[in-house]
C-alpha cells in the first residue's frame, strides 16, 4: 500500500504503519511531552503499547490519560485537563474511536481556558470567548471508521447535570496532524465496524442533502458515500482487508468534511437517545437514517436520485436508494426498528422530542421541523413504519 500526506483540510498522513511516524508529528509540532488520550477499553491494547513505545523510544515523556466513556462526559474533559496540566504536557495525542478523539481534542482546547466548557457551545459566537494563544497542539488517530472526528472543528460532550448532549466549537478544535492508518482498526469487531460506518454513511448522506450552497463539501459526501457503498460490507466481512479498512477510513474522514455544510434530522433524533439510552452512535443513525429521508423526501428527492446514479445503483430512484439503506442494514445485521434497541417504557418521547429539536444539527435540515415532526419520527422508528 502506498503512503500519501493530504492536507484537507489539515495534514494528514496516511497508509499502512503511519503510526510509526507519530514521534516524528509530536516533533513537526514541537511537542515534548504529549498527553496520549483515550478510551478505557483501548487503554490496555497492543495498539496504544505500541504508540506509547514508539514515543518513548524518541525520548518523549508521554502521559497516558484514559478515564473516557463511550458517550464522554464534562466531567471526563475536566479530569483529562487535570491530568494534563497536573503532568506539565505540552500537547495532545487523540486516540481512538469518537469518543476518544473528542475528549482529546476538548482537553487540548480547555486546558488554555477560564471559562466552563459550556460557555462554548455551538452557538452564535460563543467560540470567540476563547482564549485561542492557550489552545494545545492536537494530533489525532482514529481508530474507527465513523465519527470522522479527526477532521472535525467540534466535539460531542454530555453535560451530565442537563443529560444533553452538547456540540462544542472552535477552529482550533482542528487536529494540526491526523494519522490514517488502516492497521490500527483491524481488530475492530464486525458490529462496531458495521455501526461506525453508517456512522460515516450518516454524515456524508446528511452534508449532500443539507441545503446552501456549499459544492465542495457536496463532491467529498458523494464520494465518500461511494466509498461507504465499496467497502463498508467487505470491512465487516473481512475485517483484515487493509484496502478496505483504509477506504473506511477515508469515508470517515471526508464525512467529518463535508458537514460543516450542514448535518440533519437523523442527528437530531440520534443525540438524545445516546445521551439518554446510551445506545451507540452509529447505530441509532442507522436506525432512523430511512425514516428522516422519508420524512425529507419532497424537498431532497432529486438530490437522493443524483445520490443513486453517482453510486451506480440498479434502481435510480428515491423508493431505490431507501431499499439500498435497508438492504445494506440488512446484511450488516442491524436492527430495523428503536424498539429493538430501547424499550417502549424507557422511551421518554416528550423529552426526547423536546431534545431532537433544540440539537443543533435540526438547522442543517432540509425541511422544517416542529416538535410534533421530531415526535412522529420517533414514533415511526418505534413501530418500523416508514412514511
Amino acid at each position: 500500500m502506498q503512503k500519501y500526506n493530504w492536507n484537507y483540510p489539515t495534514i494528514m498522513w496516511v497508509g499502512e504503519n503511519r503510526i510509526n511516524d507519530i514521534a516524528e508529528a509530536c516533533k513537526t509540532l514541537n511537542i515534548k511531552k504529549p498527553l496520549l488520550v483515550t478510551d478505557k477499553g483501548l487503554s490496555n491494547s497492543e495498539i496504544v503499547k505500541n504508540t506509547i513505545s514508539i514515543l518513548k523510544d524518541n525520548n518523549l515523556q508521554v502521559e497516558l490519560f484514559s478515564n473516557v466513556v463511550g458517550n464522554p462526559t464534562g466531567t471526563n474533559v475536566s479530569e483529562g485537563v487535570k491530568s494534563y496540566k497536573d503532568n506539565q504536557c505540552d500537547g495532545v495525542i487523540a486516540f481512538g474511536g469518537g469518543s476518544g478523539l473528542d475528549v482529546g481534542k476538548a482537553i487540548a482546547f480547555m486546558s488554555g481556558q477560564t471559562l466552563s466548557i459550556w460557555d462554548f457551545e455551538d452557538v452564535g459566537d460563543n467560540w470567540t470567548k476563547a482564549n485561542v494563544d492557550q489552545i494545545a497542539p492536537i494530533i489525532a488517530v482514529p481508530t474507527t471508521a465513523g465519527t470522522g472526528s479527526e477532521t472535525g472543528r467540534a466535539s460531542v460532550i454530555l453535560n451530565e447535570d442537563t443529560g444533553v448532549k452538547k456540540i462544542i466549537f472552535h477552529p482550533k478544535f482542528l487536529p494540526s496532524i491526523v494519522i490514517l492508518d488502516p492497521t490500527l482498526t483491524v481488530g475492530l469487531p464486525p458490529k462496531i465496524t458495521a455501526a461506525t460506518g453508517m456512522d460515516a454513511l450518516a454524515h456524508n448522506l446528511e452534508a449532500y442533502c443539507a441545503p446552501g450552497y456549499h459544492p465542495m463539501a457536496d463532491g467529498i459526501a458523494l464520494e465518500g458515500m461511494s466509498l461507504v457503498n465499496k467497502w463498508l460490507l467487505e470491512a465487516v466481512n473481512n475485517g483484515s482487508n487493509l484496502e478496505a479498512r483504509m477506504n473506511m477510513l477515508t469515508a470517515a474522514s471526508m464525512g467529518s468534511t463535508a458537514f460543516q455544510k450542514g448535518l440533519g434530522a437523523i442527528h437530531s433524533l440520534s443525540h438524545p437517545v445516546n445521551a439518554l439510552n446510551n445506545i451507540h452512535h452509529g447505530l441509532s443513525n442507522a436506525i432512523f437514517m430511512p425514516y428522516v429521508l422519508t420524512f425529507n423526501k419532497e424537498v431532497i428527492e432529486k438530490k437522493v436520485v443524483k445520490i443513486c446514479k453517482y453510486l451506480e445503483l440498479q434502481d435510480q430512484s428515491f423508493n431505490g436508494f431507501i431499499n439500498w439503506v435497508l438492504d445494506l442494514r440488512k446484511k450488516l445485521d442491524m436492527p430495523h426498528k428503536l424498539s429493538e434497541v430501547i424499550n417502549e417504557k424507557d422511551l421518554q418521547l416528550d423529552r426526547l422530542s423536546k431534545m431532537a429539536l433544540e440539537d443543533p444539527s435540526t438547522s442543517g435540515n432540509p425541511k422544517k421541523l416542529s416538535e410534533a415532526d421530531m415526535k412522529t419520527m420517533y414514533l415511526q422508528s418505534m413501530e418500523g413504519k416508514l412514511f
